[in-house]
């Protein structure tokens, strides 16, 4: 399928000549599920996907804050820098998880529906219903290792 869609973005015409862009919006408490789908979205759809930056723990001394620009004090500016990349994109990526969306990704929301975005959400998605699925997947083999466990006692 990969083969397929690569085939066609490189056969395309100016100006569908290049993947789409994705950018990634949610919050940073959930940037484990955002991670996943951003993978998702790169290896399925051969998208270029924007707007999550994973650090090393070490970068934090162990511990990375929710809200590490907040942090450094440049959050303001890493806002503006994201709503550029709503600029440049096709569409956006709500990861929506629990159906949690913060102050500013309902202004991110806002500012791509202004620009005419396309929006996609976690919630009501493939990619989001693919991750669901690995959650519950990986829960039930937890609960039954710990089942396991229980019963060596």
């Amino acid at each position: 399928m990969n083969k397929q869609k690569l085939k066609d973005i490189n056969e395309a015409d100016e100006p569908y000549k290049r993947p789409k862009i994705v950018v990634m919006c949610g919050s940073s408490r959930y940037v484990d599920i955002m991670a996943v789908c951003e993978w998702l979205i790169q290896r399925d759809e051969l998208a270029i996907t924007m707007g999550l930056n994973l650090l090393p723990s070490w970068y934090c001394q162990g511990k990375i804050p929710d809200h590490l620009a907040e942090n450094e004090g440049c959050a303001k500016e890493m806002d503006e820098l994201h709503l550029r990349k709503i600029d440049i994109a096709d569409e956006i990526f709500v990861v929506n998880f629990r159906d949690y969306i913060g102050e500013s990704t309902s202004r991110e929301i806002k500012y791509a529906q202004d620009k005419g975005k396309k929006i996609r959400w976690y919630n009501c998605d493939e990619i989001g219903a693919t991750v669901q699925s690995l959650i519950a997947r990986l829960a039930a083999e937890g609960d039954k290792k710990e089942e396991r466990r229980r019963m060596r006692r």
